[in-house]
């Protein structure tokens, strides 16, 4: 797989990070606050990775 399909896929993924956190937000959300808390943490390590694996591309 070529870099910039990465980087693209990456980027995707990172721009979902600001609804994960809005749903933070929401008093509801009950026992799903451990998803999103872990779904948040896994995505801040994928882009970490990423950008340690390809210190060239900027995301």
């Amino acid at each position: 797989m070529e870099v910039q399909i990465i980087k693209e896929r990456v980027v995707k993924v990172q721009s979902q990070r600001e609804y994960l956190l809005s749903l933070l937000e929401q008093p509801n959300l009950g026992t799903l606050r451990i998803d999103v808390n872990q779904a948040l943490e896994e995505m801040d390590e994928l882009v970490d990775e990423f950008k340690r694996t390809f210190p060239e591309a900027e995301i």
